[in-house]
This record gives structure tokens, sequence and C-alpha cells, in this order.
């Protein structure tokens, strides 16, 4: 079984707020799906957190690579990075090599009739929690947001990025965190993402520290993004200093590029994005090394349908990874499949166990949030 064609659907239209400095429009791109037919007719299906423009022209350069080769995931995945080393590791190849690996790993697991966690070794759960994620609001409204999550059925929610840390004020950093916990309720889970890979974060070392001291009081789960993305030697003062647990680690890509922070006991909770990181044939490695570090994994997931069902099928198979993240109020996680999402009383998600991925696009959906659906999907 050969590789035919490879092609993208970039997702606009409704693409949701990310709480940046210089913030999205709903007609932006920011996701994109990557679709894999094989010569037997088999389809698999890829997300990739990055405009559709770069997933485009990184297939163009990717698919002399691909056509014809074989359904293999994880030697296929590799081949790509071997051979666009040079062109720059880390940035759009990569993220679009994440689509490329998951949707070949759809394949797999549709031919072999396995859900992916499976095939990864087995399934350890088949449920897991999933923890709304959210933006940051002002505190009125920052806890009437939390509110509604909880009534919605979430057990656990992380607020991010908005007027948080960048308003020159602990008080009212405080404040929203305080209207956040009473929102959700003493017994939710609750974590906060200051968002410090956004553009010209304000706060360093001491802003963290002092910050984290304060969410200790509300019970924070962990502290995520505290500090930009290439501090690694912050991060591990920050660690040493913290009384919550630190996370990071959506804005590193490879495998090799997490091996210093592990070292370095850098964090507490790692999380990289499989729709960036390089697919599902990265993150089972970076998880698995996490775990001989006596790291947390628990991947970040700000992404699609398609990414949190690679994100669950993943969570089935590494035992520490107790929560899956989901973009509270985006439609292209909630209307493009078929059946949709849906939490059991106790906040959890169940994991698909059908072949691959274990769901089905629903194409009506995904025709009114892409320009190309018809000439991809047939």
């Amino acid at each position: 079984m050969k590789i035919q064609s490879v092609d993208c659907l970039g997702l606009f239209g409704k693409s949701p707020k990310g709480g940046w400095s210089n913030e999205i429009r709903p007609e932006d791109s920011v996701h994109a799906l990557v679709v894999i037919k094989t010569d037997e007719g088999h389809v698999g299906i890829g997300s990739v957190f990055t405009d559709a423009r770069l997933v485009e022209a990184a297939l163009g350069v990717l698919r002399p690579l691909l056509i014809g080769e074989s359904v293999e995931p994880m030697r296929v995945a590799e081949k790509l990075h071997q051979n666009t080393f040079w062109m720059g590791r880390g940035g759009s190849l990569t993220h679009a090599i994440s689509g490329i690996d998951i949707a070949l790993w759809d394949i797999f697991g549709k031919v072999t009739g396995q859900p992916i966690g499976r095939l990864l070794g087995g399934r350890y759960r088949d449920k897991v929690k999933a923890y709304a994620s959210i933006l940051m609001e002002m505190p009125d409204l920052m806890r009437e947001r939390t509110a509604f999550y909880r009534a919605q059925g979430f057990r656990a929610i992380k607020i991010g990025w908005g007027p948080f840390g960048r308003r020159e004020s602990r008080k009212l950093d405080e404040e929203i965190v305080r209207a956040a916990r009473e929102g959700a309720g003493d017994d939710c889970l609750l974590m906060v993402d200051a968002g410090a890979s956004d553009a010209f974060w304000p706060n360093g070392l001491n802003w963290a520290v002092n910050t984290a001291q304060m969410l200790k009081d509300y019970d924070v789960r962990w502290f995520e993004e505290a500090l930009v993305p290439d501090a690694l030697e912050d991060f591990k003062q920050l660690r040493q200093r913290s009384p919550v647990p630190i996370a990071t680690g959506e804005c590193i890509t490879r495998r090799q590029n997490y091996l210093p922070w592990f070292e370095s006991r850098a964090l507490d909770i790692v999380q990289p994005d499989v729709t960036k990181v390089g697919g599902i044939s990265e993150q089972i490695q970076i998880a698995r090394l996490a775990n001989e570090f006596g790291i947390q994994y628990i991947g970040h997931g700000w992404n699609t349908a398609v990414g949190l069902a690679a994100d669950l099928q993943i969570a089935a198979a590494i035992p520490t990874a107790e929560l899956v993240e989901y973009i509270g109020g985006s439609p292209y996680v909630d209307d493009i499949t078929e059946g949709g999402w849906r939490l059991d009383e106790d906040g959890m998600l169940a994991i698909p166990d059908a072949p691959g991925l274990g769901i089905k696009l629903d194409h009506g959906a995904l025709r009114e949030l892409t320009r190309n659906a018809d000439a991809v999907l047939g």
C-alpha cells in the first residue's frame, strides 16, 4: 500500500480568539488538516497548528519524499525530518510533518483494525479527564466563564493569556485568579497559563516567582508558560522556587530539543503539542523520555477535533497522562466530527476505540469551514 496524494485543508471563518497581543480574526487560518490517500483507497487525517499557507508550502517541499512511500508512520516521519534538517528543524516543515505523521497513524490503525493507542504499545485507560482551556477575562466575566464551563460538566479548567501579567498589576492578576476559583468551585482543578510566548512578554523570573506564590493560595494545579520559551535557566530557577508545579513545552519541537529541559529539571510537567512537535511519532517518544526523568506528560492541545483525537490516543498509551486539553467553544473541535464529543458525569472523555484515530469527519461541516473540501475529500 503506497501513499498516492497528500493535501491540505485550511480551516477558516470561525477561528477562536487566542488572547494574543496581535489577535487573530475569525477568518484567519491558524489550523489546517492534512489528508493522505493511498493507492488502495484508504484515507488518513492529520492536524497542524499552523497557518494553512505555510502548510501548503511545506507540503510542496515534502511531497516528493512522500508519494509512493509505504504507510509506515515512524520510518516515514523520520525520513522527512532527516531530509529537511538543513532547511530549519522546528518550523513550518516540522509542523507539517506533524499532520502527515498523524494521518499516517490514522491509516495504519484503520488498516490493522486497531486504535492508535493500542498500536503504541497498549491502552492504560479508556477515558481521560478533559480540562476546558479558556481565555482569561476581567474578574466578573472570568467568574462567569469558569462557572459556565463547570456547569457544562468540566471538572478541570485552565485559564490563560488575556490581561493576566500584561497590565502591570499584581492586584488584577490575583483578582482574576480568585474570580476563576470562585466560578469553578473548590473541587475543580484549576490551572493558570501566563502565555509568555506572546509577542514582547513583559515579565521575568521575579514576576514568575511572586506570581507562583500567589497561585498557591488558590490551589492551582500548575503554572504554565510563566517565562519566555527560551529561558531554560530561569525555568530551572523558577521550578526550584515555585510552590506549584511548573509546566511548559508547547513551543519546543522534535524530541532532541526536550532533552536539555529534562536534564536540567526545568519543569514538572511537559506539554508538547502533537500538531507541531512532529506528530504522534515524536510525541510518544518525548512522553516516554519524560517518564524516565520523573516528569509528567500532559500534552498541549489547542487545536482541532483531529488533534484532540490524537491527544486522546496518546493519553491512552501513557500512564501519567491524566488530563487532556479541550478548547472551550471552538467549532473546529466541536463541529467537524460526526457525533461530536461528550463528557461523562465525572468530566471524562471516552478515548475512541475504533480503528485509527477513531473518529469520522463531518464533511458537511468541513465544507463550511474550508475552501477546497470537495476537491480534497471527494
